[in-house]
């Protein structure tokens, strides 16, 4: 009985052992069928190289591009910019006093007026000066 029962008890631990190396291996099985196949992951690799190509293609024509901005052209263009904002700023201020003494005698309000006489803002158009250089 005792031999039958040690036959059982062996049996038993193998059967014990067989569940955990099968449990042990589903994480790394679920791990092996989400993974890419060797012919997907061929094809990837393909792509990114095709990709690698085409950048380092458009960045050799970067650096060999002879229309650079010189520095004599970047400050004459800051310094137009420059120019025009003063200009805008100045011509916006004349405006809104002008406005604003037009108003003074006015019966309705600004914005009644504004309609009435077709003026649109830079507020209306939600456009801002550029900050000065």
């Amino acid at each position: 009985m005792v031999y039958s029962h040690h036959v059982c008890g062996c049996a038993l631990a193998t059967g014990l052992s067989a569940l955990l190396v099968i449990s042990a291996s589903l994480p790394e099985l679920k791990d092996l069928n989400s993974s890419m196949t060797t012919s997907e992951m061929a094809r990837e690799v393909e792509e990114l190289r095709k990709d690698c190509a085409s950048y380092t293609e458009k960045l050799e024509r970067i650096k060999s591009a002879t229309n650079h901005v010189t520095p004599e052209e970047k400050e004459k263009v800051c310094s137009e910019q420059k120019l025009y904002c003063k200009e805008w700023r100045r011509r916006k201020r004349m405006a809104t006093e002008l406005l604003e003494a037009i108003l003074e005698g006015y019966p309705k309000s600004k914005k009644q007026f504004f309609e009435e006489v077709g003026i649109e803002t830079d507020e209306d158009h939600n456009v801002t000066l550029p900050v000065a250089v």
